[in-house]
């Protein structure tokens, strides 16, 4: 499902000392292990690093989460009212404890004791415990500014049936939130029970977050005794799982970004200094995530912005720019930034590369074109622009671009020069470049306009996408982008670079291009996947799994036995979040491939009980009871679906299928016309719903539908279905038009081959 905006934020990583949460260990304990030591009690931390608690304490990490008291919380309640989707909450006092009066699970008020607050700047929420060990937060926030309350869906009307209402799925802490906010965080979800089990050394981001587990650390000081101080700060390093300072970069911001990204997990078996993709599984530059040029859409934190990059490139990391025990810039202003953009030589750390960086005043009118300490006056205006998201709160792209007003014309992502020229439109700002710095100005073809086209299937899409996947001057994020996108294109181009990224040093490239192989006939993905079930990160390898599932049966018998511990992955990484309806669907359609249906119906229905809202669900197990031959179950099922999610467009078509099976034609088009009508912009549900109307001698409806759609995206299925109607109408000049279109996209598509000999 498109995902609307999460409200659960990982707002600034960390939590407060000494606040107690189901099976937090008692100080002195240790705890869980790692490959090299355990959690152990940080409570003598500050002794020997004083100065790095000293920054912590009161940071944003330290306060991210607090046990409500008179210190910890900032909201008003003093019998505040806020009123919101004809809820009417109270936030009050009663015997010392924190409450809010609002609406429940079951939509009726309620008294609700807050636990928790949760972040200290710009907003503060508040955590409420409901039964199964579940934390909720609600999304009544307050705004620590404008000392007032706000709803984090202001435009909305969030009710108890709604899937971001506070008592849901979307706003649970255990998931959303948890392994983020506590060190040697255990989620511990029972999904025979329903309920969490949660467990944490500490709750908060403490030393060992980042650092990993420091039993030999401690055992070393203990021995050591008074001669500890005569150490030097960096002694010791060897006693943790990952040297943050250490000359490969990687390894500091893969640890930052086990929070500092958009994420899913795989495992609860982190490691620090392991690769990042071996415990979680970052998301791409994808639609809805990110604007086609790269640039932050959807809250989706700082690594896949940072990630491309050129400071990524050259080597900075995070810790270069930001003081990571107070959360602090190292400098404030253009100070920072200049301390590497200058006239007389960058002062970066040893493992920057700054061959080529230009010695130049950059903090100065004649580059930036703006009054001195006006907007525009500041680096991060123009190369860091922010985007607010939880109403209150703006952030930073982190991807450190140059402006491209002109991309805004070509390809209509946004740009820093209209974001504060608002009245002005984009050629407006790209005139203004052009005067300001002339020919030599930075405007080299953009990786945005690559993966603009294969978005929206645009002419010269796959070429672009090929030549973009097999860059290697490219960040990585950006290629494999790119190989995501070319999985939608057939074609002899698009399969030999998606098969060509299998090999890639990259994980992310290399779990790209193996999830592209899915558009392959099972028995012919063989070949290309079983080796990455030796790849040495478990994101890639699960990936190359679940794929080769349905080849079992070929796969040589000396490989089967290393296939099915790689599906054990895959199936630890679902149970890992068996809270989440998703979780459920994926082993479902394990099970389907593997040809075990009543294991992926008792899946499919467990992501249903879970949440009665998840459409792909439905969607699935309707399916399922097609292939039975049990039509007449698969409608009352997709019913009952659209009972619950009556917009799903996805519920609407499936049931219009159905219903054509049955033979009941005329109700099919009217969910085929809804499914249509709930997503317009997406060319499955229009082109379903014209070829139900050119069948229903409703041509003219039809092409309309599917001319207007291809104005939007060249869509493959659409072109085919306008040249294939043209054709039976005799309109061989009108089918080559569409066919041509589809040759200016992706010259290799096989269905030319097919229509080779019609004009």
């Amino acid at each position: 499902m498109k995902c609307r905006s999460r409200v659960v934020a990982l707002l600034a990583v960390g939590i407060t000392l000494g606040t107690s949460l189901w099976g937090c260990s008692p100080s002195g304990n240790f705890s869980s292990t790692s490959a090299i030591g355990q959690f152990v009690s940080e409570e003598g931390c500050a002794g020997c690093h004083a100065a790095q608690d000293k920054a912590w304490s009161g940071s944003h990490h330290d306060l991210a989460m607090q046990a409500a008291s008179e210190q910890s919380v900032l909201g008003n309640f003093k019998d505040a009212r806020f009123s919101y989707a004809g809820i009417t909450s109270r936030f009050f006092r009663r015997d010392g404890k924190y409450f809010v009066n609002t609406d429940g699970p079951d939509g009726k008020l309620a008294d609700f004791e807050i636990k928790h607050a949760f972040g200290v700047s710009p907003l503060q929420q508040y955590l409420i415990e409901l039964p199964g060990g579940r934390l909720q937060a609600l999304s009544i926030a307050w705004d620590t500014k404008r000392q007032r309350w706000f709803h984090l869906y202001p435009n909305e009307r969030v009710d108890h049936k709604d899937e971001l209402h506070w008592t849901g799925l979307a706003q649970n802490w255990n998931h959303m939130c948890g392994e983020c906010h506590a060190t040697d965080y255990h989620k511990n979800y029972d999904a025979a029970t329903g309920t969490y089990k949660t467990k944490a050394s500490r709750l908060d981001v403490g030393c060992q977050a980042c650092h990993g587990p420091a039993s030999r650390h401690l055992e070393w000081v203990k021995r050591a005794g008074t001669d500890v101080a005569k150490q030097s700060p960096g002694a010791r390093k060897q006693d943790f799982d990952v040297d943050l300072a250490a000359p490969d970069a990687r390894l500091q911001i893969e640890t930052c970004a086990r929070c500092h990204s958009r994420r899913s997990t795989l495992t609860s078996e982190y490691r620090h200094g392991a690769r990042l993709m071996d415990s979680h599984r970052p998301a791409l530059l994808t639609e809805g995530l990110y604007h086609a040029d790269g640039q932050i859409l959807d809250e989706v934190y700082v690594y896949g912005s940072f990630l491309q990059s050129r400071m990524h490139a050259r080597g900075v990391r995070c810790s270069d720019c930001h003081e990571p025990h107070s959360t602090k810039l190292r400098a404030s202003g253009n100070a920072l930034c200049i301390t590497c953009h200058n006239a007389s030589g960058a002062k970066a750390g040893v493992q920057v590369d700054t061959r080529g960086l230009k010695h130049k005043d950059y903090d100065s009118p004649a580059h930036h074109f703006h009054k001195p300490g006006k907007p525009g006056a500041q680096c991060v205006d123009c190369h860091s622009p922010t985007r607010t998201y939880m109403v209150v709160d703006p952030r930073h792209d982190h991807s450190f671009r140059i402006p491209r007003p002109d991309l805004s014309i070509a390809i209509g992502t946004p740009n820093a020069c209209n974001q504060c020229h608002t009245r002005q439109a984009p050629k407006w700002a790209a005139d203004a470049v052009a005067r300001w710095y002339g020919p030599d100005r930075r405007h080299e073809h953009h990786y945005g306009e690559a993966l603009y086209a294969g978005r929206y299937g645009k002419p010269g899409a796959v070429a672009g996408l090929v030549a973009l996947a097999n860059d290697t001057s490219q960040a990585a994020i950006v290629r494999a982008t790119a190989l995501d996108l070319l999985s939608y294109y057939p074609g002899r181009s698009a399969l030999a670079t998606l098969q060509g990224g299998l090999k890639d040093p990259d994980p992310l490239v290399r779990r790209a291009a193996a999830a592209g192989q899915e558009r392959l006939p099972p028995e012919q993905r063989v070949s290309a996947l079983l080796p990455l079930l030796d790849d040495p990160v478990r994101g890639v390898r699960i990936e190359a799994a679940r794929l080769l599932a349905p080849s079992a049966s070929v796969i040589p018998a000396n490989r089967k036995e290393r296939l099915n511990h790689t599906l054990a992955e895959f199936e630890s990484a679902q149970q890992e979040n068996a809270d989440r309806p998703d979780a459920h669907v994926n082993l479902g359609n394990l099970y389907l491939a593997i040809n075990d249906l009543k294991r992926a119906e008792t899946a499919y229905r467990k992501a249903i009980a879970l949440d009665p809202r998840f459409v792909p669900a439905y969607v699935n197990l309707a399916d399922l009871s097609r292939v039975g031959g049990h039509d007449a179950d698969a409608e009352r099922l997709l019913r009952e679906g659209l009972r619950a999610a009556p917009k799903a467009a996805a519920l609407h078509e499936a049931l219009g299928l159905t219903l054509v099976r049955q033979g009941k034609n005329e109700a099919a088009l009217k969910e085929f016309d809804a499914a249509a009508r709930a997503a317009p912009d997406n060319p499955r549900h229009v082109y379903v719903y014209a070829v139900a109307l050119h069948s229903a001698n409703r041509g003219s409806e039809a092409n309309q539908l599917l001319k207007a759609m291809v104005k939007k995206r060249g869509d493959r299925e659409v072109l085919l279905a306008l040249a294939s109607f043209a054709l039976q109408a005799g309109d061989e000049t009108g089918a080559k038009v569409f066919i041509d279109t589809l040759a200016t996209i992706n010259p290799d598509d096989p269905a030319l081959d097919s229509t080779a000999g019609n004009p």
